[in-house]
């Protein structure tokens, strides 16, 4: 099985909600769920966001959901990192 392990998104967002509550709801998906955000630009109605989620088991389309819920709009996928959850296993 492949699990999402790393993402760093593009996110345009409304300033409401803020940074630190836009991270608690991204980090609400997972157990082991790490959010960063950075702010990267400001104007008068948005926010563009540099969010990178680590955790061992991402689901994405939860992610993306999510970022939706809170009025973000997902522009693009940066960085990832995955791995083989099978490698090792009998």
């Amino acid at each position: 099985m492949i699990n999402v392990n790393r993402l760093v998104l593009d996110v345009l967002k409304p300033h409401h909600p803020n940074a630190l509550e836009f991270a608690c709801a991204i980090a609400e998906i997972g157990s082991d769920c790490r959010v960063q955000v950075t702010v990267l630009e400001v104007d008068e109605k948005t926010e563009s966001l540099q969010v990178v989620v680590t955790g061992s088991r991402l689901d994405f389309e939860r992610l993306h959901e999510t970022i939706g819920q809170y009025g973000g709009s997902l522009h693009s996928i940066d960085e990832v990192e995955v791995s083989n959850g099978s490698q090792g296993e009998a």
